[in-house]
């Protein structure tokens, strides 16, 4: 297994007799104990309530650039380790650690613990490196220095009775499944015959799936592109690629000239569904970042307005779009108070992709499941039942809206879809996908990955099925 270079600091031994105190050296960014210090820190801003993209961006934003340059994919990837362990991880810190330790000490031990949970075999770094440079990383610390035999004799102590703790962790909820409590129960009560694989689902790392343009490119030539790049990739939708391995989007053949976009395969359903035609005026309420958009755009030739909340989200909708060499006119406004935007001309198309919990994605963004609180479910519900009542008035007689939400709770889901119907005489409810739960390839879904009309959008994917969780729902106004 290709390991990393992982620099180590040396110091001469005290003379006999005679006590040193050596001096604090600094890291050498290109070491693990780097890294793990870095992803300690992003890990303690996602506990403190922030994002942890956002986490990230500060962390190394406080780093040279030499240094951000060696590290970032390192840092990057330990803590979205570490947040997809970490029910796992602060157990083991809890039951090993007597006393808590200081806050940088317990975080960098659970990034340390998220890499030692793996067996050997399938282990990103070597046990005894990790605990290595995990000491490193406190000793380079004058402030907290002192811990190094703290947290030398914890991940020592781990590996010699692994095999026990982790038995024991098993036992509690959260730290088999690294979800907060009521997460759990919320996926239990909502899927009470598949709640344990769509728990697991969430915890495996996404593939990197691309959306081939239509306009530019179809799919079968595009994997020939892949293949003569000595790229491995399998087709997985009309329209959809995926990757046999991440890699750069540099590096990824046309996607500086939009001939391709990152975007999983369930997200590309709402274009697809949405059914715009040449001609058409069509909304895409709470566009940002811009994918659907996009998508829509190049599906059909249509006058799209992108509507967004944000005016920093909103410029990423035209830097999108300038990539794959398409426009819209892009406006700010609440998607919920059409009158601060709308124009007064109705849309024959509605994408209504609203806020919601998304925890349908949180195999992507598994900071999403620390970062949520219980009271959320009820304020996102009724802010979705806000836009949506607020956007159906604006669609012309025969128009259809598009419900989208990337959440598996019903709250967000099939409860609003209900709801919708029954408020509005003049919706009539069609065909659509449902509620898609996170479903990995090769997976047996038997009724867990998808319920309602789920499998016609399972053969709309693709039989080598893996995507995230979203809710659809499709309304035509009478």
């Amino acid at each position: 297994m290709t390991r990393p270079s992982l620099a180590r600091r040396r110091s001469a031994k005290p003379a006999a007799g005679r006590e040193t105190r050596l001096p604090v050296l600094p890291l050498v960014p290109d070491s693990l104990g780097f890294a793990l210090d870095a992803a300690a820190q992003a890990v303690a801003a996602v506990r403190a309530g922030n994002a942890l993209p956002a986490a990230l961006a500060a962390v190394q934003a406080g780093m040279p650039a030499a240094a951000t340059a060696l590290a970032r994919g390192a840092v990057q990837d330990i803590a979205y380790r570490t947040l997809r362990r970490l029910g796992t991880a602060d157990w083991l810190v809890a039951h090993l650690v007597r006393k808590a330790p200081p806050p940088h000490i317990g975080n960098l031990l659970a990034c340390s613990f998220a890499l030692l949970i793996d067996d050997p075999e399938h282990a990103a770094y070597a046990a005894h490196t990790v605990v290595d440079q995990a000491v490193d990383a406190i000793g380079a610390r004058r402030d907290l220095a002192f811990a190094k035999g703290l947290v030398n004799a914890v991940l020592r102590t781990f590996l010699r009775e692994r095999e026990a703790l982790l038995e024991a962790a098993a036992a509690d909820p959260v730290a088999r499944w690294n979800y907060p409590r009521w997460w759990i129960e919320a996926v239990r009560q909502a899927w009470p015959d598949a709640w344990e694989s769509v728990l697991a689902a969430g915890n495996e790392a996404g593939p990197l799936t691309l959306r081939v343009n239509a306009r530019l490119a179809a799919v079968d030539a595009y994997l020939q592109t892949l293949r003569e790049a000595g790229i491995e990739a399998t087709a997985v939708g009309e329209h959809a690629v995926r990757l046999a391995a991440a890699m750069p989007v540099e590096r990824i053949p046309g996607f500086a000239d939009g001939v391709v976009s990152v975007q999983d395969a369930g997200a590309q359903l709402a274009a697809e569904w949405l059914g715009a035609r040449d001609g058409m005026r069509v909304l895409d309420a709470c566009a940002a970042p811009g994918g659907k958009t996009g998508h829509v755009l190049e599906l059909a030739d249509v006058t799209l307005v992108a509507l967004e909340s944000d005016a920093m989200r909103a410029r990423r909708i035209g830097e999108n779009l300038a990539r794959l060499h398409l426009s819209a006119e892009v406006r700010i406004g609440d998607a919920g108070r059409p009158d601060e935007w709308h124009d007064g001309v109705q849309f024959d198309r509605i994408l209504a992709d609203v806020p919601c919990t998304a925890s349908g994605i949180v195999r992507r963004h598994p900071d999403i499941r620390w970062l949520r609180r219980p009271s959320d479910l009820a304020a996102l519900a009724a802010e979705q039942q806000r836009i949506v009542d607020a956007l159906w008035p604006l669609l012309a007689r025969g128009g259809e809206l598009l419900y989208v939400t990337c959440s598996i709770f019903p709250e967000e889901g099939e409860a609003q879809a209900a709801r919708f119907e029954r408020a509005h005489e003049d919706a009539v409810r069609l065909d659509a996908p449902g509620q898609l739960a996170p479903a990995a390839a090769g997976a047996t879904h038997a009724g867990a990955a998808f319920v309602s009309a789920g499998m016609r959008a399972a053969r709309r994917i693709g039989s080598d099925i893996d995507h995230d969780g979203f809710f659809y729902a499709r309304f035509q106004k009478r």
